[in-house]
């Protein structure tokens, strides 16, 4: 659990809503193994695993923007789209965990530290208006979004391999 003491109202409301849609998703791929984690259980190509990873890689992305603006936010590390939601060879559920947990700890610190309202030209693509830019406040109600989004396709999928469920 995030500590959110000597925090503002809005910064501690920012960090317990992250926390508890990464809570869930950590918790739905508890107990899995590694080969578990990396199954397409659905029509999908989405696997556990690959879902671990690519919020892991959207965050990290999406701080380094907060931090940094559009230059920052990419590295040739990120240029395998499809990659990032696979688990390759070598991956394993152990490792992706402690990666997101590490990314998650310095998001953790970035909203604590950062000024919410400072802005940022988005980078250019499709999907972005032009010209728009956001707040580091807006990166992080992104993360939440996209990790509470990924929290329900895990669900999803967790329940196709072996009928367990996060809620309900």
């Amino acid at each position: 659990m995030t500590d959110t003491a000597n925090l503002s109202v809005e910064r501690a409301d920012l960090l317990a809503t992250l926390d508890k849609h990464r809570s869930f998703l950590r918790y739905t791929v508890r107990g899995l193994s590694d080969e578990q984690a990396a199954q397409r259980p659905t029509a999908s190509e989405l696997c556990l695993g690959g879902l671990i990873k690519h919020v892991t890689r959207a965050e990290e992305q999406w701080a380094r923007f907060a931090e940094g603006g559009a230059e920052a936010m990419f590295t040739e590390d990120d240029g395998d789209w499809a990659g990032g939601f696979r688990m390759e060879p070598g991956d394993t559920l152990a490792g992706l965990l402690a990666e997101y947990e590490k990314v998650a700890g310095r998001t953790d610190e970035l909203a604590r530290t950062l000024d919410l309202d400072a802005a940022h030209p988005l980078p250019e693509a499709p999907w972005f208006e032009p010209g728009a830019s956001w707040s580091v406040r807006r990166a992080l109600l992104h993360i939440i979004a996209e990790t509470a989004q990924h929290a329900g396709h895990a669900d999803i999928l967790r329940e196709a391999i072996d009928g367990q469920k996060t809620m309900g």
